[in-house]
């Protein structure tokens, strides 16, 4: 190799060594620039036809609701979809989607999320004869209907007259056999014992009629006992009979003999079927009762009350304090009341702590528990923080923002729950985005209670950036009642919370109570300066 080849095949090794290096050191280096973790939430969402507000959990990524029954389910028109700041999505509103069945929703910044859109349309049935015993029965998903009727004893069973005085097994506006009618014309067939026809039901947004069998089933039963909801002190009674008759019940504790007619003005008839609430009872008390009409009277059926769960730390006379932390249980006690101190004494002092001033008939040595709204910090820098005090657990904090358990476990079914309170308000001086038109209004306190079925406690975060509030539209609500002021009461008052359950079947799993010196704290908007004292709670469980 001559001197000047030399020369030149060093300078192209130089000059290639380095890109090569360079490419090498690309090929085995990633990427750990990470990317922001926004959590992508569907913030509002409606439809056509919608009847309420939807249930949306971004917790599961889940959309619920419900749609009137003359809907076109199928191809249905989103008029409103409201996304996180930034964030695309594979819907839009203005468009249509079948929701027959789970629609799926991809959200996407920076990642992909997922979310299911779920509907369902109830549609009212009726089917109703003369002679009916009861109420009909459906079987929607098999297309099948149930009625019972009234066979005089000495009447041969397939002599019977059957009238049919209304029948609507679809949507509303809906055909059958091809007449918009509620009483259409059809032939019964006697057969293994009861009577039986089909009809053709159709509507304008079927793919096809649906075919519906109709049975009726003879009895010689005028009054049926159904089912008893058992509470405490109080328990709901359900029977059966002829629509129109004269029903009611008795009952009786188990081990005596001596029936007590039950007050016929508490008893709630809808067509054939009849219920009665019955208070005074004794808890833990085991109770026989019957269905009547008339001089028939129903298989009698049992039932036992529950016991009276007391709320526990109703006075809020037990209180611990670690570090700058007031906690609103014993040291040693296992906790069921929690507040948000965990979170305000990051910046500051706690803001729910125990107090000397006491509502009427609370014992001298006690306490109650003192809720002030404040801004907690040091000069500009800090945050509002609501006075509260709630049953559950702080969770932790997340930067300045808390994240909290509502609720503990509980079985039993309160009718009120009652105390006493004082409220000294404050013009609003701190606001979020949602709630800046309440700046300069007085603040409201707030005391709430809920009972539900849920499986765990209720997760409630106050980062705006990945939230989670409580909603009293929840499904999984059975009883909820709330008391709000915006006025200031310088004196302990009563209060008196009655629940409105929205189920009596349904047994309670977990309870929630809330009390808060500013009902938008969890949005950090308040008046700086609001205080709510509460003191003597308890739980009732009659009228």
């Amino acid at each position: 190799m001559n001197r000047f080849n030399k020369r030149y095949y060093l300078k192209v090794i130089s000059l290639v060594l380095p890109a090569l290096t360079l490419l090498f050191m690309q090929s085995c280096i990633k990427n750990d620039i990470p990317y922001p973790n926004i959590q992508l939430n569907i913030t509002d969402f409606a439809v056509d036809g919608m009847i309420g507000r939807p249930v949306i959990s971004n917790d599961d990524k889940t959309i619920t609701l419900n749609v009137a029954d003359t809907a076109n389910i199928k191809n249905i028109r989103v008029s409103v979809f409201r996304i996180t700041d930034g964030a695309t999505a594979s819907l839009s509103a203005n468009t249509y989607i079948d929701l027959s069945r789970s629609h799926w929703v991809t959200l996407s910044l920076y990642k992909d999320e997922y979310w299911k859109i779920t509907a369902t349309q109830e549609i009212e049935r009726s089917f109703r004869i003369e002679n009916q015993v009861g109420t009909a029965s459906f079987d929607a998903e098999n297309k099948v209907a149930y009625a019972n009727i009234l066979k005089p004893e000495d009447v041969f069973t397939p002599n019977i007259k059957i009238s049919l005085t209304e029948l609507k097994l679809g949507p509303t506006g809906s055909t059958i056999n091809n007449i918009r009618t509620t009483t259409p014309d059809v032939t019964w067939k006697w057969e293994n014992n009861n009577w039986h026809t089909t009809v053709m039901v159709d509507y304008k947004y079927f793919d096809e009629p649906q075919e519906w069998t109709l049975f009726i089933f003879p009895t010689t039963s005028v009054v049926n006992t159904v089912s008893a909801d058992a509470w405490v002190n109080i328990a709901y009674l359900h029977g059966e009979g002829q629509e129109g008759a004269a029903h009611g019940f008795e009952i009786r504790e188990q081990y005596t003999e001596e029936w007590t007619t039950v007050n016929p003005a508490s008893i709630v008839s809808e067509r054939g079927s009849f219920s009665a609430r019955v208070s005074g009872l004794k808890a833990e008390t085991s109770y026989v009762f019957r269905a009547v009409s008339g001089e028939d009277k129903g298989p009698e059926l049992t039932f036992t009350t529950g016991v009276a769960v007391p709320l526990t730390n109703a006075s809020f006379d037990r209180w611990h304090k670690v570090g700058k932390v007031w906690n609103p249980w014993s040291e040693n006690e296992t906790p069921f009341w929690d507040s948000g101190n965990d979170g305000a004494t990051t910046l500051g002092e706690s803001n729910t702590q125990p107090s000397e001033d006491l509502a009427p008939g609370a014992p001298a040595g006690s306490y109650s528990a003192k809720l002030e709204s404040k801004f907690v910090g040091i000069g500009t820098i800090g945050k509002f923080a609501a006075g509260n005090l709630f049953v559950g657990e702080f969770k932790r904090v997340d930067g300045t923002n808390g994240v909290l358990d509502f609720g503990k476990p509980f079985t039993a079914r309160p009718t009120k729950l009652k105390g006493y309170y004082k409220y000294t308000t404050a013009p609003i001086n701190y606001a979020s985005t949602e709630y800046v038109d309440l700046k300069g209004k007085n603040d409201t306190c707030c005391i709430y209670i809920a009972l539900g079925d849920w499986d765990e406690c209720v997760e409630i975060r106050t980062n705006p950036k990945n939230p989670k509030y409580f909603d009293k539209d929840d499904p999984n609500i059975i009883a909820y009642a709330e008391f709000t002021s915006g006025q200031s009461v310088t004196q302990y008052t009563p209060f008196e919370l009655k629940l409105d359950y929205r189920s009596t079947s349904r047994v309670p799993k977990y309870i929630i109570v809330v009390c808060s010196a500013s009902k938008y704290g969890d949005f950090f908007t308040g008046g700086a300066g609001s205080v709510l004292y509460v003191d003597e709670f308890s739980l009732e469980y009659d009228d």
